[in-house]
């Protein structure tokens, strides 16, 4: 039996839910999927220029398993570049300290420690969760 993946740590969403390949209608691509630890090792990697061992640590996984997640990134964005799909950035198997919320009126992000009804921009209640729900003393 396999062992149990560990929770990657991600600090912050992209601003963005994805990208498109410029003057294809979205109706006409077909996406591929970005977890959020796959951006998150392209964030520290190459933007913010750590070390594969210094991103590992960033993230609580070893240095192997921050390669696989790197690896993996960076084939599903060349694909996308290649093939001229669009990128989805969404799931996979992460751990925040704070609730995402994308307002779907101004379309802005919320990032707070507490789980909030109302956009703290335009003061929508139309915000949509990001990530899975904080688990607190075993429950969801």
């Amino acid at each position: 039996m396999a062992r149990p993946k560990r929770n990657r740590s991600i600090v912050n969403p992209p601003v963005m839910e994805g990208f498109k390949p410029f003057g294809i209608p979205m109706t006409n691509l077909e996406p591929v999927i970005l977890l959020y630890e796959e951006y998150e090792s392209i964030r520290l990697s190459d933007y913010e220029g750590l070390t594969q061992e210094q991103s590992s640590e960033h993230m609580n996984v070893s240095r192997p398993t921050f390669t696989r997640i790197y690896e993996k990134a960076r084939r599903t964005i060349a694909k996308a570049f290649v093939e001229g799909k669009a990128i989805f950035i969404e799931g996979g198997n992460y751990h925040t300290e704070e609730c995402w919320y994308r307002c779907d009126n101004c379309m802005k992000l919320n990032i707070c420690q507490t789980e909030i009804n109302t956009c703290n921009y335009c003061q929508s209640k139309t915000l949509r969760r990001l990530n899975k729900t904080i688990e607190t003393n075993g429950t969801n």
